[in-house]
C-alpha cells in the first residue's frame, strides 16, 4: 500500500520528522531525510503489527490532497511510503482467478520490476486498494 507521509523538513539543530496520518501512532524522525524514511518504515510495521495482533482493520491509505488540508499538517511537506501490509491481513486463502493472458503478462512484469513478493501480493494489495478508496 502507498501511504501519503507527512515531512517536518529539519534543519542544522533539528531532525526531520515523518508521519503517517493513516496509521496511528506511525510517527518518528531522523537526522537526515534518508534516515527519516527507514524509521517510518520501521514504525509503520511496527504500528501494523500491533493492529494485526489486536484484531484491528488495517487502515487504507487517505489521499494527500485530503491530508494536506488537515490544519495540523499546515506548512509540511508530502511523500509516498510504500508498504507492504499483507503480512498483517491474516491468514491467506487460495483461489482460483481467470484472467487474460495478457493480464498475467503485464501483472507479471509489474511484479519483477518493482520489485514486489509476488503476484498474489500485488493482487491483494490492488484489491485493497479499490476496495479502500470506494
Amino acid at each position: 500500500m502507498r501511504y501519503p507521509v507527512a515531512i517536518d523538513w529539519g534543519d542544522d539543530t533539528h531532525a526531520t520528522g515523518m508521519v503517517i496520518p493513516d496509521i496511528p501512532s506511525a510517527i518518528t524522525a531522523g537526522d537526515t531525510i534518508e534516515e527519516a524514511y527507514e524509521m517510518v518504515v520501521e514504525v509503520a510495521h511496527i504500528q501494523l503489527g500491533e493492529l494485526a495482533a489486536a484484531g484491528k482493520d488495517i487502515p487504507m491509505p487517505s489521499r494527500i490532497e485530503k491530508l494536506r488540508q488537515d490544519p495540523e499538517f499546515a506548512g509540511w511537506g508530502w511523500g509516498i511510503v510504500d508498504i507492504d501490509v499483507t503480512p498483517y491481513l491474516g491468514k491467506t486463502e487460495k483461489v482460483n482467478v481467470t484472467l487474460p493472458g495478457i493480464v498475467i503478462r503485464r501483472i507479471d512484469s509489474y511484479v519483477s520490476v518493482h520489485g514486489i513478493k509476488s503476484r498474489s501480493a500485488f493482487l491483494a494489495s490492488a484489491a485493497l486498494e479499490k476496495l479502500g478508496h470506494e
